[in-house]
């Protein structure tokens, strides 16, 4: 009944050895965390977002599909959702279970944000170019031809580019956003996790893979965790990892891969670490994350699994001190048939059953509560297709879509109310979030910064 993985990398061995129809209105949002007030809120239709969106500088940003099955870079207005411009956008080496790249949206002091995107630009030996532009108007600023890449990734006021990460010269640069110049670089493979003005934490994607803390402006290594160190040894990223920031503290997920030599799961679960120094908190090893759910940093819930495979009941964490603070325990666990829903503030958890009657249970007592009346929020479809991308290896997703539900009858709430903050997260006051067709929906209720269930 788990959802599949953000990042499921089989092939990650192999790398190691939006005028538009749109509506702005001033809503009132019906099952929010403030359903009862009215925001600035916009539906942008005419785009299919199959990427994470990026907000940033008063824009935001986002891969989109066409009809025909090709990719595009698109700008929206945050405040109305207009369309401000488009960009042809392909991938080149990125894995499917990574997901649809999604473009790096950055601020750079002092000058407007820029939006870094891969276009489908081959010259020679090159498979793509990296394109940077200005955020609002689309004016291209610079070009960087590659090879390969994972896509760039925004880190502080830079980008970071992992490049030729099909070759044995992978790296990673970081640019200034503003001229494409090379600040320094890294060899390897690693992917952004976390950044401020300062510094940067990245994952190193390697056979003993660690966290490690960078000093943005110089590539200074401040300080290394091999995540053996927090969760024990066998570990092998092949299952899928996410991660999530707790206030000072970075938490992080490793997924179970059953390795196929040994028919056994390798080392999987929950772990925090101090941004400021690497020094695990705590950790929560043989768990897996459930779906949908929090983000790790952000109200994670999830299931034991033993040396057989068995899982458990369900439990809720405290992501700052990895506490359970709520649980279900198995045995309360209906049968089968069901998919996970959670309410806007996850002190419940309901296992729907579509066009039936579901189950409801309170997650700090562990009770089951009268299941008449309640709603909760699962994914829209159970049964994704893989997107008919034009050029690309088959197994991309567009990101999920969670809809509410009626748990007594399992059938689906009517109209459009905005998805709970712990799917959609927050910045800067604004939420956002792709239906189930693809268009762009956004409102501003002022709630507080929160990563989002996908990042």
């Amino acid at each position: 009944m788990l959802r599949p993985l953000t990042k499921p990398a089989p092939a990650l061995a192999t790398a190691l050895a939006l005028t538009t129809a749109l509506t702005t209105t001033l809503t009132g949002c019906s099952g929010s965390d403030a359903a009862t007030a009215a925001f600035p809120a916009w539906h942008n239709s005419e785009v299919n977002v199959v990427s994470r969106m990026v907000a940033g500088g008063g824009v935001v940003t986002a891969t989109s599909m066409k009809p025909g099955g090709t990719l595009e870079t698109v700008a929206l207005d945050l405040a109305t959702g207009r369309r401000l411009w488009a960009h042809p956008a392909t991938m080149a080496g990125r894995l499917p279970g990574m997901g649809v790249s999604a473009p790096a949206l950055t601020e750079p002091p002092g000058k407007g944000a820029v939006v870094v995107a891969l276009d489908p630009a081959r010259t020679g030996r090159w498979n793509a170019t990296v394109v940077a532009r200005d955020a609002r108007t689309g004016r291209r600023l610079w070009t960087r031809p590659v090879h390969s890449t994972f896509g760039p990734q925004s880190c502080g006021p830079y980008v970071c580019l992992s490049e030729h990460t099909a070759l044995s010269s992978a790296r990673v640069v970081v640019l200034d956003p503003a001229t494409g110049k090379l600040l320094w670089k890294l060899p390897g493979l690693a992917e952004v996790e976390w950044s401020d003005g300062e510094r940067v934490l990245m994952l190193r994607l390697a056979a003993s893979p660690t966290v490690e803390s960078y000093e943005l402006k110089t590539g200074k290594l401040q300080w290394q965790q091999p995540i053996e160190q927090a969760l024990g040894p066998g570990i092998d990223l092949s299952g899928g990892w996410a991660f999530g920031a707790a206030g000072s503290d970075l938490v992080g997920y490793l997924a179970p891969y059953t390795d196929p030599r040994t028919k056994k799961l390798t080392t999987f679960g929950l772990f925090s670490i101090k941004i400021a120094d690497g020094t695990v908190n705590w950790m929560r090893p043989s768990v897996v994350r459930v779906y949908p759910s929090g983000n790790p940093g952000f109200a994670p819930v999830v299931r034991p699994v033993d040396q057989q495979g068995a899982y458990g009941g369900f439990a809720r964490l405290d992501s700052g001190t990895g506490r359970v603070i709520g649980q279900i325990p198995a045995a309360s666990v209906p049968g089968s048939g069901w998919w996970l829903a959670f309410p806007d503030r996850m002190d419940k958890l309901g296992f729907l059953k579509h066009a039936a009657k579901g189950s409801v249970f309170d997650l700090t007592t562990g009770q089951a509560v009268p299941v008449e009346e309640q709603r909760g929020w699962s994914f829209c479809v159970t049964d994704p297709k893989p997107l008919p991308l034009k050029g690309q290896a088959p197994g991309f997703y567009s990101v999920a879509a969670v809809c509410e539900y009626d748990l007594a009858t399992g059938r689906r709430v009517a109209g459009s109310p905005t998805p709970p903050s712990w799917f959609t997260g927050s910045q800067d006051g604004w939420r956002l979030w792709r239906d189930e067709k693809g268009g762009a929906h956004a409102v501003n209720d002022s709630t507080a910064e929160a990563p989002g269930m996908y990042g």
